[in-house]
């Protein structure tokens, strides 16, 4: 009996675990030090900026890769409104017509 109760504890942990890494920091709530330590710790995160905005936020402009280049990454903290966060992806214009 105590084996089930370990384990269905163990389950329950696992699930909460998931489930908070599926969350998105809402900037707006965090100090501009607390967001940029999030990225620091985590190299990418997501972000929610607003109730319905979120952007991916890397550590260095290295990550991008491809079609993209690295563009500084404002968002908005509890205590600036213009946080820089990080850097994100931007898909560089690949128009030739002149």
């Amino acid at each position: 009996m105590a084996r089930f109760r370990l384990r269905a504890l163990a389950g329950t942990l696992v699930l909460a675990s998931a489930a908070s890494a599926q969350e998105r920091p809402y900037t707006p709530a965090l100090t501009c030090q607390t967001v940029r330590g999030l990225v620091e710790r985590a190299g990418a995160v997501t972000l929610s900026t607003s109730a319905n905005a979120y952007e991916r936020v890397l550590r260095t402009g290295g990550a991008c890769t491809g079609d993209t280049s690295a563009a500084p990454a404002f968002v908005p903290a509890r205590d600036d409104p213009s946080c820089f966060a990080g850097y994100r992806c931007r898909q560089r214009n690949t128009d030739t017509s002149y």
